[in-house]
């Protein structure tokens, strides 16, 4: 038995993508870069770059030099966090198609998160 295809898509239609892989390390990530480009906490989970299909014309920013963001140029839509020194992608959970079965594990950087919310969840939290 093969697992459900798992699939997102921007805002305009123009970026769609899918995996059959288990996404992976689903989480609420509180950084400021996150914080900025998405408007508040970006959620995501990820998968091995060989398990993820992408079609359509992401343009990417180096918002680091470790690591880029995915999203389209079109809408606006942040979809994709990529660093340079893994085999891994991470897609944005908000754009997948529901129901998508994922739970989150964990939020991360919250040293750096927002001092206008709380995180009351009771999920494990990581500075």
């Amino acid at each position: 038995m093969s697992n459900p295809v798992t699939r997102g898509a921007c805002l305009c239609g123009d970026i769609q993508f899918e995996t059959t892989a288990q996404p992976k390390g689903a989480s609420m990530c509180h950084c400021s870069q996150c914080r900025k480009q998405s408007g508040g906490i970006w959620s995501s989970a990820y998968v091995k770059d060989t398990e993820l299909q992408i079609t359509g014309p992401v343009s990417w920013f180096e918002a680091s030099p470790t690591a880029k963001r995915g999203f389209c140029a079109r809408c606006g839509s942040y979809l994709f966090w990529k660093a340079h020194d893994e085999d891994t992608t991470s897609f944005a959970l908000g754009a997948l198609t529901a129901p998508t079965g994922i739970t989150i594990e964990k939020h991360i950087f919250v040293r750096d998160k927002g001092d206008f919310y709380e995180i009351a969840d009771g999920v494990a939290q990581r500075d």
